[in-house]
């Protein structure tokens, strides 16, 4: 029993390394090194001088936005400023720019005619009542109101009368092009604890005030010409004046820290959000509806409905920041280290099914033993050694023909 404990440990103690097999081609040489140097410029090009895979990253970017435009047009013979043009009026990240308001004044709640719609009565407007367009400003009361012909008229509607009519043609504001967007933004990756502005503090009001964004020029200025944002998304206000759109402003915070943090900048890139619904019969555009409220003396409640359509404006904020550590380091490293091995088993496949020498090369690399012949684990016998080895080093040095692959 002793002695049975004394071998298992003395074979743990034992130090196994593979034997080598040294073989002397060279179409084999060439592609084994092709394969490492093409391996090794993959991680040091792709995985860690452009991945940066030695980094650890901040992809939890929390981001504040506030917005503010300037500028006046005229619309309908009326000079409008932000407060008439801006919704909603909070500076926030997500704002639209009236182009184009259909005002329809003084609501009350009763009775009328539909408009915009001329249906013929092959079915009376108690059936058409069941059957109500989804775009009717009202409920259809089944009542037929026929203006002077039997066969056609509107059917009577219960809701906000008069009711809206937006097919009235309005002369969109096209003076919006010339309003300016400011944006102040400030970041923070709270992994680094790093917290950065989109302009630089040393930028004095003086020279906010005078500057326009432009990518070459003047990346680093935050106020935006709306002309200019719409010529980035290759549309203009001609456009999108008078069926609106959606807009994206993509703010990208790319920051290595390895380096000077006065270099973590932001970059700014435009987009048609609705692009994808740009050339649709329906759903085109976009637009909303708001109404005032007020009440008369005798207590009737009347309202102005506005129809806007307008550019809308989304402000997304993206980010990532990366800073040397060791852990990924490390694993990158093994990675690589490991991955080199990749060209030892293109070379065994080759060397052993397409070369005229692979049964030599097969009978050096493999030992077959006969399992019958193995000894008791009791025994200190070993088994001889098929294959001869070198006596120094335990390497085999095989020479083979140079064969096309």
């Amino acid at each position: 029993m002793t002695a049975m404990v004394w071998g298992w440990v003395t074979d743990f103690f034992t130090y196994e390394t593979t034997k080598s097999v040294v073989v002397k081609s060279w179409s084999v040489g060439i592609i084994n090194r092709i394969v490492q140097v093409f391996i090794i410029a993959y991680f040091v090009g792709w995985v860690f001088i452009h991945e940066k895979a030695y980094q650890v990253f901040d992809t939890g970017i929390e981001s504040s936005v506030m917005t503010k435009v300037k500028g006046f047009g005229y619309h309908q013979n009326h000079l409008m400023d932000v407060a008439d043009y801006v919704f909603p009026q909070q500076g926030a990240a997500v704002f639209c720019i009236m182009t184009k308001l259909i005002i329809t004044e003084n609501q009350f709640q009763g009775k009328c005619g539909e408009v915009g719609h001329q249906f013929v009565f092959t079915l009376s407007c108690l059936e058409i009542s069941v059957l109500t367009p989804s775009d009717v400003p009202g409920r259809i009361t089944g009542l037929c109101l026929h203006g002077g012909n039997e066969s056609e008229g509107q059917c009577e509607v219960e809701g906000w009368c008069p009711v809206e009519n937006d097919t009235i043609v309005i002369e969109p504001m096209f003076d919006a092009e010339n309003f300016t967007i400011f944006i102040k933004n400030s970041i923070r990756f709270p992994l680094f604890n790093i917290t950065r502005g989109n302009f630089p503090s040393s930028m004095t009001s003086e020279e906010i005030k005078k500057c326009k964004y432009n990518p070459e020029t003047n990346p680093f200025c935050p106020i935006f010409r709306v002309g200019d944002i719409l010529k980035y998304t290759g549309q203009n206000v001609a456009g999108l004046a008078t069926k609106g759109g959606e807009i994206g402003i993509n703010i990208e915070w790319k920051c290595n820290l390895d380096l000077d943090i006065e270099y973590c900048v932001p970059k700014y890139s435009f987009t048609r959000l609705d692009a994808p619904f740009a050339k649709n019969a329906v759903s085109k555009g976009f637009n909303f509806r708001f109404a005032k409220y007020f009440k008369m003396q005798n207590g009737t409640e009347y309202r102005t409905l506005h129809k806007a359509f307008a550019i809308r404006f989304d402000v997304m904020v993206t980010g990532k920041a990366g800073k040397f550590d060791t852990i990924p380091t490390l694993i990158n490293l093994v990675a690589a280290f490991t991955s080199i091995g990749l060209g030892t088993v293109l070379c065994d496949i080759i060397l052993l099914n397409f070369l005229k020498g692979a049964e030599q090369y097969k009978a050096k690399k493999f030992e077959e033993i006969d399992a019958s012949l193995a000894p008791s684990p009791s025994s200190q016998m070993s088994i001889k050694e098929v294959m001869k080895s070198s006596c120094d080093s335990g390497a085999h040095s095989l020479a083979t023909a140079d064969q096309p692959v």
